[in-house]
């Protein structure tokens, strides 16, 4: 072969050398669920590439220019289980079909809040109920404390008619006996159950777990009716950047930002900030005083997980939230603030919080969990200052073991509260003027011991003690026994357990901070006590293609020192004291989660309730607690179209109502009511999506039937009223009810139907 012929070859090879190196080619497929239904916005990935796409609303992907060989795909789409593919790419075009299991229908999800370790929900002794950000989305609200309208048996409760702030009911029990958690963390306690839980961005949240019953054994007071645990999105699994943005027809703007950091190779970080704002006065009912409270919102969350050898746990966040809120006379502004001329509630919040886990480097798993918070509120009411402080410091230290068929738990806690305001809770009666802040001490240990009896059989054994610095020692154990049949279609549980509180009424009660009525103590308040038992069983039947889950509870918690405000003695005092007798909160629950093979899918609920104290032998039924509510979220995907309806709703039965006299003209209870809400989704390409609706459908609000809301609304100084000797107020000409100004008279949102529209964009 000659010289030339040489070099031919030689560039021959050089040439196609490069060509197979540089031979690409392009994957498609179907990302479907079991019922072949498409999975729109599933997100899929190449292994050890930078190759990812998003499926369409026909649940169709594409991946292109990727190299010949052999990969790995991933495919993950929320409330579903993750699924790996191998394939062989070798030519121009190649076709990966992937089919996604749903965890929800499975109850595969991994849970932690029952037994502070992650196990799946299905073997957790402990019920919990797991509501994911899919879940939401259908009724899409500015915070956590909106969006849990939709979750049977937890209602958001709104406190009063000014400044629209609340706390959230779990089976008729106030907002005091519902611990909230925000990963695992005691976070929400204190103020912030009044004016902290709107604050939670719910764009950044992964899932919602729901305990219902005491959960003191494991965390402490506060957590008698129930906990609510928030879990946050962990910086790897979120995308590089996402937004959620939507408006109503009422002019509220809501703005939630996400956006995921690497920091070397090692830590990784989401960032959340969260904007709301609402500056628009509206008084549809006439009585003078806004519907709703106006509100301007700025919420900055930062998540950090940082990798470890052996896979160790190293997560650390915070959060900060600052928020203005008003509401009062529609010609209110911030130069009548704190005046008698004209009446508004001001409340400035700053909020700080830090939070954060960090598994030790031993062979043994310890794992140290801390927080701290700061609340700092500057308020008015009318002309009644409020100004108070709290900081929280928490740790808690947990080692699990395994020694043959039982799953140890043993953990030392410890919380600091420091709390200072400007009310006679912290007055220093040895020094007028002076202050004397409250610090409570309160260290504990807790045991627990999960037992797997057999295959079908598990028993848990939990055992808490805790020494409160003011109220001493405090014990509370539990037990929970599980049952499931082998096909794990047919699932009992039975909890019983004991539950304490010790009640701090200023910075959990509104009424008492508003200054409408006098707060009066008649002795020291002593720790509440509680005993609960729950029966829950779970059934899981497949016809054919459909599938529909059953999901029943009997509870029954019996109280005794329970603090209880008296709104009836006297119209213008709030008296707090503890039951003489006791109290009990009993009833029956029901959710049916069903889906059908044309893509229909519904989750619907129902509890029925009695919830009553007994002292001197008068049964009397609590306030603001209903005896039948009822929930659903229903959605349909219009085949072929793409377009995702969600129909969600809730409707509650008759409440007691505090009156304040007997002349007061207002009904004793609350009427059937219902808030309902319809919503329309579409995909528009791959990375953004749109929606839209209705919400309060029906335009129901409480003013509807009722002659006033807000008493004396005319007068909210209480200038023209006339009192007796005893400090009662006299009907007058002018009073014809004989009533003084009061806001509490509130048991739903004041807010009416509106529109809203919005748009969410997620970049891989």
């Amino acid at each position: 072969m000659n010289r030339s012929s040489w070099r031919g070859m030689l560039l021959w090879m050089l040439l196609y050398g490069g060509i197979a190196e540089a031979q690409t080619g392009d994957v498609k497929g179907r990302i479907t669920d079991k019922w072949d239904q498409p999975l729109v916005f599933a997100s899929v990935r190449i292994l050890n590439s930078d190759k990812a796409a998003v499926s369409d609303s026909l649940g169709n992907y594409v991946i292109s220019d990727l190299e010949y060989g052999s990969w790995i795909m991933e495919a993950t789409a929320t409330g579903f289980k993750t699924a790996r593919s191998k394939f062989n790419l070798q030519k121009e075009e190649s076709r990966l079909d992937i089919l996604l299991g749903e965890v929800d229908q499975e109850l595969e999800e991994v849970v932690i809040s029952g037994t502070m370790k992650e196990v799946s929900r299905n073997d957790s002794p402990v019920p919990i109920e797991v509501y994911t950000s899919k879940f939401f989305k259908a009724n899409p609200t500015a915070t956590i404390f909106d969006a849990l309208q939709n979750i049977n048996g937890v209602r958001p409760q709104l406190n009063c008619n000014i400044c629209n702030t609340g706390d959230i009911h779990i089976n008729g029990l106030e907002g005091p006996y519902t611990m909230i958690l925000i990963d695992g963390m005691p976070i929400v306690s204190g103020l912030s159950t009044v004016y902290g839980l709107s604050g939670i961005p719910q764009s950044l949240v992964d899932r919602i777990e729901v305990v219902k019953g005491p959960a003191s054994t494991l965390y402490g007071s506060e957590a008698v009716g129930g906990l609510i645990n928030v879990i946050t999105k962990r910086p790897g699994n979120v995308p590089l950047l996402a937004a959620d943005v939507f408006a109503t027809s009422w002019k509220e703007l809501n703005v939630d930002l996400s956006a995921k950091l690497r920091a070397g190779k090692k830590a990784t970080s989401l960032l959340g900030v969260n904007y709301f704002n609402y500056q628009h006065p509206i008084d549809n009912n006439q009585d003078h005083f806004t519907d709703v409270t106006l509100q301007h919102r700025v919420s900055v969350f930062n998540k950090w997980d940082v990798e470890r050898p052996e896979n160790r746990i190293f997560s650390l966040a915070g959060r900060y939230v600052y928020e203005d809120r008003w509401g009062g006379e529609m010609n209110w502004s911030a130069r009548y603030r704190g005046g008698d001329e004209v009446y508004g509630e001001s409340i400035y919040t700053s909020r700080w919080e830090l939070f954060g886990t960090y598994q030790l480097p031993l062979k043994e798993t310890l794992l140290l969990q801390f927080s701290a918070n700061g609340h700092d509120q500057n308020s008015v009411y009318g002309n009644i200052p409020y100004q108070a402080n709290q900081k929280i410091s928490f740790a808690q230290l947990t080692w699990f073991k395994t020694i043959q068929k039982h799953e140890l738990l043993t953990g030392l806690a410890y919380r600091y509260t420091y709390y200072d305001d400007n009310t006679p809770a912290t007055a220093d009666l040895n020094n007028v003027g002076w202050n004397k802040p409250a610090r409570t001490h309160l260290p504990g240990l807790f045991m627990q011991d999960e037992i797997a009896l057999h295959a079908n059989h598990k028993l848990l054994l939990g055992l808490r003690y805790d020494y409160n610095s003011l109220h001493g020692n405090i014990v509370t154990p539990r037990i929970n026994y599980k049952w499931s049949s082998f096909d794990r279609k047919h699932t009992l549980r039975l909890s019983l357990g004991n539950g304490y509180r010790v009640a701090n009424v200023f910075t959990e009660d509104h009424a008492a901070l508003t200054g409408a009525r006098e707060v009066v103590f008649t002795e020291d308040l002593k720790p509440e006590t509680s005993w609960n038992a729950n029966l829950n069983f779970v059934k899981k039947i497949n016809v054919g293609a459909a599938f529909l889950g059953l999901d029943a509870t009997l509870f029954y918690t019996y109280f005794t020192n329970k603090v209880i405000p008296d709104y009836d003695s006297d119209p213008n005092k709030i008296i707090y004291d503890n039951l003489k007798g006791y109290g009990v909160s009993r009833g029956v629950s029901l959710n049916a989660d069903l889906v059908l093979p044309n893509g229909f899918k519904a989750l619907i609920g129902a509890t029925a309730m009695d919830v009553f104290n007994k002292e001197n032998g008068m049964r009397q039924r609590q306030l603001f607690a209903e005896r039948l509510t009822g929930v659903w979220t229903l959605g349909y995907t219009i085949p072929g179209v793409g377009v995702k309806i969600d129909y969600t709703g809730n409707l509650y039965g008759p409440m007691r109502l505090p009156l304040l006299s007997d002349l007061d003209p207002r009904s004793a209870y609350a009427p059937w009511w219902s808030i309902q809400n319809i919503q329309l989704s579409r995909n528009i390409g791959e990375k953004i999506e749109i929606y839209g609706g209705v919400k309060n459908l029906l335009n129901w609000t409480p003013a509807k039937g009722s002659p006033f809301l807000i008493a004396r609304a005319n007068d909210p100084f209480d200038k023209e009223v006339q009192f007796d000797a005893e400090g009662r107020a006299i009907a007058t000409p002018d009073n014809p009810y004989g009533l003084t100004f009061d806001p509490s008279y509130v048991y739903a949102p004041n807010q009416g139907i509106r529109g809203f529209l919005g748009f969410r964009y997620q970049l891989f």
